[in-house]
């Protein structure tokens, strides 16, 4: 009987370490701040986006455009380099500055990089798949008036158990036909780290 008392309360402490011992996850609002590394993190690349894209869409060159042109300007993103010490995807930024661009109605956005690439790729294989009345034809994509380009930076200062880290974004919006630069964006974000 005592055998069985003690396989039993071994097996009940058995099954408490291994509760004690799998992991928990807890859902939490998207704009809720949680940094646990102190590293580049969702809450620095929300922060990010939302700057650049308000400054995008606020800037004078969307205007001056309009003014000379008589036309809403068209955009292309290129490459945004991270040249910081971590794997930043500067994806995060462009795709809301082109969002931002597009909602506020004031800018075009057109399709470029990779994917750029599979719609070519698509209208070449319509040539010979589809039928002429829908295949789409070569030759006929909006041109952009502006390439938006830019650089993630930063810069580590540590000593023993601290560490300051500053991360600098740069975007620069210029023009194709002459390459003047049109805009300047930029978000600088710091952060004390301290184990």
């Amino acid at each position: 009987m005592k055998k069985i008392i003690i396989v039993l309360a071994l097996g009940f402490v058995g099954i408490v370490s291994l509760e004690s011992c799998s992991r928990k996850v807890t859902r939490v609002g998207v704009e809720e701040q949680i940094d646990i590394s102190g590293r580049w993190n969702d809450t620095d690349a929300r922060m990010a986006a939302q700057d650049l894209s308000t400054q995008a869409v606020l800037g004078d060159w969307l205007n001056t455009h309009m003014i000379e042109k008589k036309k809403k300007p068209v955009v292309i993103v290129g490459l945004v380099r991270n040249k910081s010490h971590e794997h930043i995807d500067g994806e995060l930024f462009t795709v809301e500055i082109e969002k931002a661009l597009v909602k506020s109605q004031r800018a075009r956005v057109v399709q470029g990089g990779e994917m750029r690439n599979e719609l070519r790729a698509e209208r070449a294989d319509q040539q010979e798949n589809a039928s002429v009345s829908t295949m789409k034809k070569f030759g006929l994509e909006t041109g952009a008036d502006y390439m938006l380009q830019g650089t993630i930076n930063s810069v580590v200062d540590a000593h023993k158990r601290e560490k300051v880290v500053y991360y600098q974004i740069d975007l620069t919006l210029t023009n194709i036909q002459t390459n003047e630069k049109v805009w300047f964006g930029e978000k600088k974000i710091k952060k004390f780290v301290k184990n």
